[in-house]
């Protein structure tokens, strides 16, 4: 049946190839869980229909057999009462009755196979569907702690990238400040120049006052 194949192709599907493979892991564990679930009502609907067909089966059988015993007790009654052509003709109403209920066994074996089979795929099925919700959580788990990972990954990159500017930009502080203090010595005297230039002021202002001195004296 079209009902127990489509059930067969989702017992053989691989729950873990499927969501590995999907774009949208937690989309196609929804509908693999979707389409689990409304299988498994078909599956439901259809071995209660299927059962209902067996119960009838065995009791239109039975009903043929109580009627042939019916017309079994119908022939005596005829034979007591010396009516032996009517006792026939009961007699063959009860041959029919027993063949037409002996007809129903092959029915109703055919019948109980299918309530097998689909006892069997209910079961197989309700299994794989609390297989699928059970490794849905894992694996949605798994994908969810690989993004993270992959976004704290991303996190590192950039926080790693923004310490190696920083770093940068304190090189190029240094630097600048190193620029600016040898600029600072090139433009201007240390404080040793300064005080040697006092000391040789003091010196041509004294050779100077000498010079004077002399020429007054002459």
């Amino acid at each position: 049946m079209a009902l127990l194949e489509r059930v067969g192709t989702l017992l053989r599907a691989n729950v873990n190839d499927l969501i590995d493979r999907a774009e949208e892991p937690e989309k196609m564990v929804k509908q693999v869980i979707l389409d689990m679930e409304n299988q498994l009502m078909q599956v439901k609907t259809q071995l209660a229909i299927t059962i209902a067909d067996l119960h009838l089966l065995e009791r239109r059988q039975k009903e043929n057999l109580a009627s042939g015993e019916e017309w079994m007790r119908k022939a005596e009654l005829a034979v007591g009462k010396k009516q032996d052509d009517l006792a026939r003709q009961a007699i063959e109403r009860s041959l029919e009755n027993r063949k037409l209920a002996g007809s129903f066994d092959e029915q109703i074996a055919d019948q109980k196979v299918q309530v097998d089979n689909f006892k069997s795929a209910l079961h197989k099925l309700a299994g794989k569907l609390d297989e699928a919700r059970a490794k849905s959580e894992l694996l949605l788990a798994r994908h969810r702690r690989a993004r993270v990972a992959v976004k704290t990954g991303e996190g590192d990159i950039a926080g790693s990238s923004a310490t190696g500017v920083w770093d940068r930009m304190q090189r190029k502080v240094g630097q600048a400040e190193a620029l600016n203090l040898a600029l600072t010595e090139l433009g201007g005297d240390s404080l040793e120049d300064q005080f040697a230039a006092l000391e040789k002021q003091d010196e041509v202002e004294k050779l100077l006052a000498e010079l004077k001195s002399g020429k007054e004296s002459a």
